[in-house]
């Protein structure tokens, strides 16, 4: 069962076994930020805390983000990102959105990020006003998954260099696994590691991963599993 944990008065974190999504609310609408790998009932777990209309933005398309997709008729979601997902067989609407775009909810504007690289339409979720950066799998201090289909380090390399250009406009980082929250110059050390890995300066760790030989890269700050 998901644990709630609220952060304020219009924010909650939803804690779905290994990752989580997020509820922000404005004064006309509230956002699901994902819906998470156990939880075909988000958008209930949604609406139990908040009276406002509910609207879905995915980060991604991986399986452990898109749990409680189909309770929603749409969905804001890359639209670089839509072929992955009907690949898993998922229905819905796509409301495509790209750098730049802004999503209102109400004296709460969401600014879209690309950040391309984890899969092809990964995005970040800027909550302006509260200066917090909502990074989905790209900033985290888990193990990234960078091995199999979609994956492509040098467009993430290119996202993380690019999600510095903002980081006069963030205090906090959100991520949907590992630490809660994380600190922005987690984004350095990451651009750090992914370049060693690139240049093969980096020594990692062959394990298996759902049937797949992959590298393990562990740094103290986070891992990278890369393919062989």
């Amino acid at each position: 069962m998901a644990e709630i944990i609220r952060l304020n008065d219009k924010t909650w974190r939803i804690e779905d076994g290994f990752v989580r999504f997020l509820l922000l609310a404005g004064s006309e609408k509230a956002a699901l930020i994902d819906s998470g790998v156990e939880s075909p009932d988000a958008r209930q777990i949604a609406e139990s805390l908040t009276d406002l209309p509910v609207i879905l933005i995915n980060t991604h398309s991986d399986g452990d983000h898109i749990s409680g997709n189909a309770a929603f008729e749409e969905f804001y979601m890359s639209p670089a990102e839509e072929e992955r997902y009907r690949s898993h067989g998922a229905e819905g609407k796509v409301i495509p959105v790209s750098e730049g775009d802004i999503i209102d909810l109400g004296g709460r504007p969401l600014e879209i990020i690309d950040v391309p690289g984890h899969t092809p339409g990964s995005i970040a979720v800027l909550d302006v006003n509260n200066r917090v950066l909502i990074s989905g799998d790209t900033v985290q201090d888990d193990n990234i998954f960078m091995f199999g289909d979609g994956r492509d380090l040098d467009q993430f390399i290119g996202s993380l260099h690019h999600l510095l250009e903002f980081e006069g406009r963030f205090d906090e980082v959100y991520p949907m696994h590992g630490s809660f929250p994380v600190m922005p110059v987690l984004i350095r050390q990451l651009i750090s590691g992914s370049e060693d890995i690139k240049a093969g300066k980096a020594s990692g760790e062959k394990i298996n991963m759902f049937g797949f030989d992959v590298m393990l890269y562990k740094y103290p700050y986070a891992g990278i599993i890369c393919d062989l």
